[in-house]
């Protein structure tokens, strides 16, 4: 089979640049564009300068038309761009894999729309090491009942701009999935002042910003007694690009559908 072609969504960004750094080095991918937006100062320049490698004959462009001649496009940008992407890519009929966060119902809504017509892989997280915690949350808070109390911490960059992470909310719906609760009615978000003791049930969510932490995540069980932690630190943003490179390659000729990175890794049995 010849190497899957990838587009690359928000060149010129961190993500972006390791992204198609990655692309060049597997032997299974190869890059086929570089988008960004419009008006971007990155726009003309050789998407492997841009990268730090050596050059490759495609200029970053802002123009959607790229997508015609590729397999898959690899996304972390940010949600309204996603969302428009979404269409684009269902548009061209290539694997959509989003690793962007913070997304409006109306953003959901059509990259739900995308994944009726073409694969869409979804994840808070691109990490295999992130999606296999995930996993261990789940059971651990399936197996640890409400007397255990739930509490997630998170730690990134000081450039990121939403709260709390995508990662800390996939976190989170693991451990309501666990104790076969929602996360939406069943997560404190926010402590500030006199705020009475702990609900019995809530997931807690705590947040920090600082310096240049990549990822840093912690889910504790806290008992009577006795504290389980669970806990993921990412030093090199490396692991979520080859996350996400190996989800084109998984979702590449499978049916439309949205699907997550537990299928990818094996841990779901179908579309989520």
């Amino acid at each position: 089979m010849s190497a899957m072609r990838l587009v690359v969504a928000g060149a010129g960004g961190r993500m972006g640049r390791t992204l198609i750094r990655l692309i060049a080095e597997t032997e299974a991918t190869t890059l086929a564009g570089a988008l960004e937006r419009p008006g971007s100062a990155e726009i003309g320049r050789d998407a492997g300068s841009l990268a730090g490698i050596a050059p490759i004959g495609i200029a970053v462009t802002a123009d959607n038309e790229v997508l015609a001649g590729a397999d898959g496009i690899v996304d972390f940008t940010a949600p309204a761009a996603s969302a428009a992407l979404a269409t684009a890519a269902a548009s061209a009929g290539i694997v959509h894999v989003i690793g962007t966060t913070g997304f409006a119902p109306a953003d959901e809504d059509a990259i739900n729309a995308a994944a009726k017509r073409t694969p869409v892989v979804q994840s808070g997280n691109m990490s295999l090491g992130v999606n296999l915690l995930a996993r261990l949350v789940e059971e651990a808070a399936r197996a640890l009942d409400a007397q255990f109390d739930i509490e997630i911490t998170e730690m990134h960059h000081r450039h990121k701009v939403d709260a709390p992470s995508g990662t800390a909310l996939l976190l989170g719906t693991a451990a309501a999935a666990g104790r076969g609760v929602d996360l939406a009615t069943h997560s404190a978000r926010a402590r500030d002042g006199h705020t009475g003791p702990r609900k019995r049930g809530d997931i807690g969510f705590a947040v920090a910003r600082g310096g240049s932490v990549v990822g840093r995540h912690t889910v504790i069980f806290a008992g009577e007694g006795e504290v389980l932690e669970l806990s993921h630190e990412a030093y090199d943003r490396a692991i979520f690009a080859r996350g996400a490179i190996k989800a084109a390659l998984w979702a590449w000729k499978r049916a439309p559908g949205r699907y997550s990175m537990a299928d990818v890794v094996g841990q779901s049995a179908g579309k989520t």
